[in-house]
């Protein structure tokens, strides 16, 4: 047996990136040491549909309730340490953090120090409307000195339902590449010098090579930072 952290993954927002984040982990131990002595990974997956319809009525505060739930079970479970697996729910990332004695890994942490590690100054955010509009990014990553640029109203609306509507149900369509293609390439000519795929769902619409520059990739940066700080 190892010493390994046990990590506890707050999921199901959406299966698609809760799976992502337990390939990634497994996949990429086993690739760093040749072995399959991952850690333990403990998940709970809660019902999607709330915490789609808790923010659009803007009850952030049955969000934070309910992931606090989902993370005293994991705690209760064994975790050492909690990842919520999504970007937009990190908006009640301190309520849940509260509801909790096991420490938590933020997502906008780990992004911020991998942007600094480029050198980059000024970067591209898309997510849902929530995380785009709401001033998760912006306040975290000014603390860092980075600023963040977001599309307009209407490519806002356009990337949300894309996310909502096609790419939580692993629907992956040429067309919708293509039109993400062309907002990125407006951020760039705002003075975006890469782009933060700010919901766990875009990296399976769009790569670097699609983009023609750096694309933050916030599932696998996560995912990287809590198998790394599960090993210790």
């Amino acid at each position: 047996m190892t010493n390994h952290k046990k990590i506890g993954i707050l999921g199901g927002m959406s299966p698609e990136s809760t799976a992502e984040y337990y390939q990634f982990i497994t996949r990429r131990y086993t690739e760093r040491f040749g072995d399959y002595g991952y850690p333990e990974i403990i998940i709970y997956s809660v019902s999607f549909q709330p915490y789609v319809d808790w923010p659009g009525a803007e009850r952030w505060d049955l969000v934070a309730q309910g992931l606090g739930e989902a993370a005293q079970r994991l705690e209760a479970a064994g975790a050492d340490f909690i990842i919520i697996a999504t970007n937009t729910m990190h908006l009640v990332f301190n309520e849940v953090q509260t509801s909790v004695k096991t420490p938590m890994l933020s997502l906008l942490d780990v992004v911020g120090d991998a942007i600094l590690e480029k050198g980059l100054k000024t970067v591209g955010l898309l997510g849902t409307k929530f995380t785009m509009e709401k001033p998760l990014y912006h306040n975290a990553l000014a603390k860092k000195g980075i600023t963040v640029l977001v599309p307009n109203a209407n490519d806002r609306e356009y990337v949300n339902q894309v996310i909502y509507d096609e790419l939580v149900a692993g629907n992956i369509r040429d067309e919708s590449r293509a039109g993400y293609v062309e907002i990125i390439n407006k951020l760039t000519q705002q003075g975006a010098e890469g782009v933060i795929l700010g919901c766990t769902e875009i990296p399976l619409l769009v790569s670097e090579s699609d983009a023609g520059l750096p694309l933050f990739n916030t599932t696998l940066i996560h995912a990287e930072a809590a198998l790394d700080y599960a090993l210790g």
